[in-house]
């Protein structure tokens, strides 16, 4: 007689999600014998899913294409519960899988609470305790929380928030952070094609990085830094290019039209700053990997760098990835333009300050949270 395998659905919808999620997806590969495992992605983000979904070859079974021009956070929910009505019915699915605070993920958590089926979350336990920082991420985290069955927390921090919160200690695990499990399998093809990137940065965007040159990455995205935030960044940034003409300013610029207008505006013209469209997640290692250091609102930058060497300055009042602060390779800056100026000077100038944030060493897992969370999984399902 053979036995019903498991069905894991795996539900994601922006750049991060899918980075992160794809270790996992691609570990349990490895166990199709016992588990079905399903592909949703939401396409949150059109363009910058579908690249990392090439990187990592994924292809989802389902395609839910939920992204509309000037969306808001009331379109993304009610498309992503409505479109995966259908597949939740379809699938019978029997766990769903989420990354992260998304709207995406507390969307399809509360879709799959609608019908009875449990929830397992990766990247669980991460708080500010402050509602509107980051907005809407801090309550998408939370609710994801009340909402799930499986717990992967990142870190013993993590853990010890959701123990906090009256979680059942027998349904929460600290796995690391699979962004590490990502990012060390796109490194070793970073290193082989680093000539072809080195060019590819040249001939496009005439980016030429050489070795005696002092490389700051740039991100920015958060919805909270909206309006006065993104121009008070993009005004120290224009400032800190002015003052220091030895340096080059990478920013690929996020799609969003908040993002957009301000950093075009107020950097356009500015001769070593880069302007550059969002990249695929291979040269955005290689760029992480040839930089002095990064300024960034990213959560997965703050994770990712540490494993590189690379200091991280960010640019928020809160974090709810407080290990890479208390290691040493993270500094707060905020969005305060003197701020960010005299931060970046600083780390630019005092070699010994330089020497201790890049020599840190990473809190956030070894490279094997994918492996954990499946073998978690698998015990778990094959328990009920």
């Amino acid at each position: 007689m053979q036995h019903k395998k498991t069905k894991i659905l795996s539900v994601f919808g922006t750049r991060p999600e899918a980075i992160k999620m794809a270790p996992v997806i691609n570990e349990l590969k490895y166990l199709k014998s016992t588990i079905d495992t399903v592909v949703c992605i939401t396409a949150q983000h059109r363009e910058m899913i579908d690249q990392v979904l090439k990187l990592f070859d994924i292809i989802p079974d389902y395609d839910l294409n939920i992204m509309r021009t000037n969306q808001d956070l009331f379109d993304i929910t009610t498309h992503v519960i409505l479109g995966l009505k259908e597949v939740l019915k379809k699938e019978e699915p029997d766990i769903v899988l989420v990354q992260g605070d998304t709207t995406t993920a507390f969307a399809a958590a509360l879709a799959a609470y609608y019908f009875k089926i449990p929830v397992g979350h990766i990247e669980a336990g991460l708080r500010t305790y402050n509602k509107y920082s980051p907005f809407p991420e801090e309550k998408n985290r939370h609710l994801l929380s009340v909402l799930s069955d499986l717990h992967f927390a990142p870190t013993m921090w993590a853990q010890s928030n959701l123990l906090n919160e009256g979680l059942s200690p027998n349904k929460v695990w600290i796995t690391g952070n699979t962004v590490i499990d990502a990012l060390y399998s796109v490194i070793d093809r970073v290193t082989r094609n680093s000539v072809f990137w080195f060019n590819y940065f040249k001939n496009k965007y005439n980016i030429k990085l050489y070795d005696n040159s002092q490389l700051i990455l740039v991100t920015g995205h958060r919805r909270e830094s909206f309006g006065n935030g993104f121009e008070n960044i993009c005004m120290s940034l224009k400032e800190i290019s002015e003052n220091r003409p030895d340096i080059i300013i990478v920013y690929p610029v996020h799609l969003n039209p908040n993002v957009q207008k301000p950093v075009r505006y107020i950097l356009k013209g500015q001769e070593n700053i880069y302007l550059i469209d969002p990249i695929e997640y291979e040269p955005f290692v290689f760029l992480m990997k040839r930089s002095y250091f990064i300024l960034t609102d990213s959560g997965g930058i703050q994770e990712e760098a540490p494993s590189l060497d690379k200091p991280v300055l960010v640019m928020r009042d809160t974090t709810e990835r407080p290990e890479g602060v208390e290691a040493g390779v993270v500094k707060l800056v905020g969005t305060d333009k003197q701020c960010i100026i005299n931060s970046v000077f600083e780390l630019l100038d005092n070699e010994l300050l330089y020497a201790k944030m890049s020599e840190s060493s990473n809190p956030y897992g070894d490279g094997k949270a994918a492996e954990k969370i499946v073998s978690i999984l698998s015990d778990e399902l094959i328990k009920k």
